[in-house]
């Protein structure tokens, strides 16, 4: 019965941490130069409902952040964003965070 118990919940868990999975933000953007750059982008970022993870690579330019499920960058919003922020936004892609599970 007790295997029973921990087979249920560990199916239970793993179910919950995929239906959680949101998505995956890669933003290119100019003019990210130092620590305190990425440290405004991280947050102005922040601020947004549902943003968690965000990694900025300052020699590649870019900004890569993770979102709930349901939660949404949109290129407008990420335009405004970094002008607001003294940054030049480029571009934008969008992938599933749990795409990468599919491949492994």
């Amino acid at each position: 019965m007790k295997k029973l118990i921990a087979i249920i919940i560990m199916s239970m868990s793993w179910n919950v941490a995929v239906n959680a999975a949101g998505s995956e933000y890669r933003m290119r953007v100019d003019g990210l130069a130092c620590p305190y750059c990425a440290y405004g982008i991280e947050k102005k970022l922040k601020a947004i409902d549902g943003v968690g993870k965000i990694d900025v690579d300052l020699k590649a330019g870019l900004v890569t952040v993770d979102v709930d499920k349901g939660a949404t960058l949109t290129e407008p919003q990420m335009k405004t964003l970094f002008r607001d922020a003294g940054f030049t936004y480029r571009s934008m892609t969008r992938k599933p965070l749990d795409e990468d599970a599919k491949h492994k």
